[in-house]
């Protein structure tokens, strides 16, 4: 059965390393510029939107709708300036995110994941990192949130094969926060309520710089 996951991991979109997590830092450029271009920008949801508050559906047809999917997902994250974008923050009902994100070391990381499960750490590894976050559908807003500097995440790749991907510091606290949206929840949910309101009232005094879904 290990040898089993072992070839399938091999089979994969990226290739991966000896403990069989995803190696997403070789070419990142190419591969980034390669999605964006084939995508279409798209107008990102912001909180209210229902989209974003509820848990969306796992991804089954790994066709080519995906792709052209996880393409606009990419040219979006661009236009935004954003480091992960999840699919629902486009409006999209599906369990699938983008990633362009460096860790705390300098190194980049770009990768799709569908059908993401946070792996649970036992407590001995988890080190808490209380530094400020922010959200592409919280525009303009910061708050500080305490994660675990390192997290792992099982899941699927753009063609379905099964995939693992770790990262510490800044990346780890994307794959939480990018993985939370399409359980449906916001970093903000996570904040007390007086956080949370701070980072509403930040968000109502400034615009966003990138085209946004205005919620009626």
């Amino acid at each position: 059965m290990a040898q089993q996951d072992t070839d399938q991991q091999h089979a994969g979109v990226l290739p991966v390393d000896d403990e069989g997590y995803v190696v997403d830092t070789e070419d990142c450029e190419a591969r980034e510029t390669a999605w964006r271009e084939r995508g279409t920008s798209r107008p990102i949801t912001v909180v209210g939107n229902p989209v974003l508050h509820k848990e969306c559906r796992d991804v089954t047809d790994f066709g080519e709708e995906l792709q052209q999917l996880v393409a606009d997902m990419f040219a979006s994250q661009h236009t935004a300036e954003g480091v992960g974008l999840a699919a629902n923050q486009i409006g999209v009902d599906l369990k699938v995110f983008v990633y362009d994100c460096p860790d705390d070391e300098g190194a980049r990381h770009a990768g799709v994941i569908c059908n993401p499960r946070l792996v649970e750490l036992p407590a001995e590894r988890r080190r808490l990192d209380d530094s400020n976050e922010g959200c592409l559908s919280v525009p303009t807003a910061y708050a500080p949130l305490a994660r675990p500097d390192y997290a792992e995440v099982t899941g699927q790749d753009e063609q379905g094969n099964p995939i693992k991907v770790r990262g510490t510091g800044y990346f780890a606290r994307c794959l939480q926060h990018e993985t939370d949206h399409l359980y449906g929840y916001l970093y903000i949910d996570r904040l007390s309520k007086r956080e949370r309101k701070d980072a509403l009232r930040q968000m109502a005094e400034s615009e966003p710089r990138y085209p946004v879904v205005a919620n009626d």
